[in-house]
């Protein structure tokens, strides 16, 4: 086996954000498994190292919910920071009291430590069984005040491989006459600009054509909604990768989803693929024939 497997380990107390954290490492490429007993971890390392390289980075929960399988995290995790093919990252999710008992209020869960007693018995039960583990960890978040949208920036500040966190953007054009695609984010409609489909040396054509594109192209409002639509997305899409947004599908419709809006979402596409990763998807272009 070559290269050695980034290894997060992720504990804490039940509630401070590791469904969470879990859903964001994998979306960051993380191979993850959620109430993993602590015991079945070396055969996991065991699965990875005979993955041949596809498998570098692993994300696994631990967690009191595992009850009398948990305990032998700590040891797992001392030896496992041995291994020669690890690079092992503990990590604890924390937050107060006051906002353990507001997001279980909320969420209208049992705590595993309180099935039948005051929540809040339960949740400082906890806090002492975990209490080594929180001293043993590498890193400590306190998501008391945070939005999940905090958590996930901290994770992938910390533990992405890229130097910039990117925000892939879809661009679908569609025709509205087919329905709005369900996936999308946002919604632009350009059946305000003139439409080829009235020009009978155009209407066998798409925007995919220079003669369809050009034409669309040529009209002062066409030039005034890009600028503005540009502006608009070059705005957002930084704001969007902030809150934790982890992709985007931006829908640009005309009547047929086969002239303007072909055009426009290639110009816009075009645009955006110099900051961001683009794919472009004409969903309706051939759809009449």
């Amino acid at each position: 086996m070559s290269g050695r497997i980034h290894t997060l380990v992720m504990t804490g107390m039940s509630g401070a954000g590791k469904t969470v954290a879990m859903q964001s490492l994998e979306d960051m490429g993380y191979f993850c498994i959620d109430n993993l007993p602590p015991a079945l971890i070396p055969k996991l390392v065991e699965m990875v190292e005979q993955s041949n390289g596809s498998l570098t980075r692993v994300a696994l929960a631990c967690d009191l919910r595992g009850g009398d399988l948990f305990q032998p995290l700590l040891d797992m995790v001392q030896t496992l920071r041995s291994h020669p093919n690890l690079d092992l990252t503990l990590v604890y999710l924390d937050a107060n009291d006051g906002s353990l008992v507001r997001r279980y209020k909320e969420s209208r869960r049992r705590h595993p430590f309180a099935p039948s007693a005051r929540l809040l018995e339960g949740i400082q039960a906890e806090r002492e069984a975990l209490a080594q583990i929180r001293e043993a960890s590498d890193i400590v978040f306190d998501t008391s005040d945070w939005k999940p949208s905090r958590l996930k920036q901290e994770l992938k500040s910390r533990f992405t491989e890229q130097k910039k966190v990117t925000l892939p953007v879809h661009v679908v054009s569609f025709g509205f006459k087919y329905g709005v695609p369900i996936d999308a984010d946002m919604i632009l409609d350009v059946r305000f600009l003139p439409n080829p489909h009235y020009i009978d040396e155009l209407r066998p054509f798409t925007g995919e054509d220079q003669p369809v594109y050009d034409y669309v192209m040529q009209w002062s409002a066409t030039q005034e909604f890009l600028k503005k639509t540009e502006e608009l997305l070059d705005f957002l899409i930084p704001e969007f990768r902030k809150e934790g947004k982890s992709h985007l599908v931006v829908g640009i419709g005309c009547t047929g989803g086969k002239h303007r809006s072909v055009a426009i979402a290639r110009h816009i596409a075009r645009h955006l693929s110099e900051h961001v990763d683009v794919q472009l998807t004409h969903r309706d272009r051939g759809r009449e024939a």
